[in-house]
């Protein structure tokens, strides 16, 4: 059995992660060998230093690294939202109410992508920010914030719900920005062309996986509530079931990104890490999705999943 090594940071992926490794074998004869790299600096290294095939989050740092000459293709976009809640006192009734007000923004985790939001809400000068670290309030506990009145909302992802919707706030509906998000994933430009056949097995799974979390939410499940349920630290499986159906509402099977979730993601990633000055078209190759597509495997695949 061919083996391939992905790497992620953060437990919240493993849903995702645990079907891609388990319909890659039991379908494609591809073992997935996942690997954990938790500090930034390591996993920013992975691809470059041989510890790993394929990242699965945090691309970011890949286009100055190319602007630099670092040969890296980016190939699979699974979400294209950043998937975040704006939660809000439960007398606020709409965005307007914002203006004037603060802002409460998780420091970690593409923070300009909730610039670009302002923007496009059209407050982007109306809104101040107070930017504030897990370390501070806990893991996406920036909402208590608003509850003790310092602000007047912030972003949430969907997983950390609970304890600020039982505090007493509440989610106000909004647009998403559209980004590249969560499980999109790159390997070294080198590795794609050496392992091309390879790497369309690889996509083949990944797209199973996605269909099966879409379309047979039991059988995904029954992958789910082993390993993954375990690293999430999570105990009681209804629990387990809220955060996987937050998972799935953001996953498209067909895998394509779109030219505003690029442009999104590369402004993005200039505001963390310095202007790049590429066109960031250069870095994606969607061959291998776009060759299953014609072929008519992901119609076929969903055809035979649908309940």
């Amino acid at each position: 059995m061919r083996t391939l090594k992905l790497a992620y940071r953060d437990n919240d992926r493993t849903p995702v992660i645990f079907c891609i490794k388990e319909m890659a074998q039991r379908h494609y004869n591809l073992d997935v060998e996942v690997i954990q790299i938790k500090a930034t600096k390591e996993y920013e290294a992975a691809l470059f230093d041989g510890s790993c095939d394929v990242i699965i989050e945090h691309l970011e740092y890949l286009y100055p690294a190319a602007a630099q000459g670092k040969k890296v293709t980016m190939f699979c976009a699974p979400s294209l939202g950043r998937g975040l809640e704006l939660v809000v006192p439960d007398y606020l009734e709409g965005v307007e109410e914002l203006r004037g007000k603060t802002l409460a923004v998780r420091s970690s985790g593409r923070p300009h992508a909730l610039m670009l939001w302002l923007r496009m809400m059209g407050l982007e000068k109306e809104v101040k920010i107070l930017m504030i670290k897990d370390n501070e309030v806990g893991r996406w506990g920036q909402w208590r914030k608003v509850t003790n009145g310092e602000c007047i909302a912030t972003f949430m992802s969907a997983l950390y719900l609970p304890d600020a919707l039982s505090a007493g706030l509440k989610i106000l509906t909004v647009p998403d920005i559209p980004v590249v998000a969560h499980y999109a994933q790159a390997c070294l430009s080198k590795f794609s062309r050496g392992q091309s056949e390879l790497l369309r097995e690889y996509v083949k799974a990944v797209i199973h996986a996605l269909c099966l979390m879409t379309h047979r939410r039991d059988e995904a499940l029954e992958i789910v509530r082993r390993e993954p349920m375990k690293l999430m630290k999570i105990e009681d499986t209804n629990e387990l079931e809220r955060q996987f159906d937050c998972i799935v509402k953001g996953l498209q099977v067909k895998p394509y990104p779109t030219p505003q979730a690029i442009a999104n993601t590369y402004e993005i990633a200039t505001a963390e890490f310095g202007p790049a000055n590429l066109n960031p078209l250069v870095l994606w190759d969607l061959h291998w999705v776009k060759e299953l597509d014609d072929e008519g495997f992901i119609d076929d695949l969903i055809e035979q999943m649908r309940p």
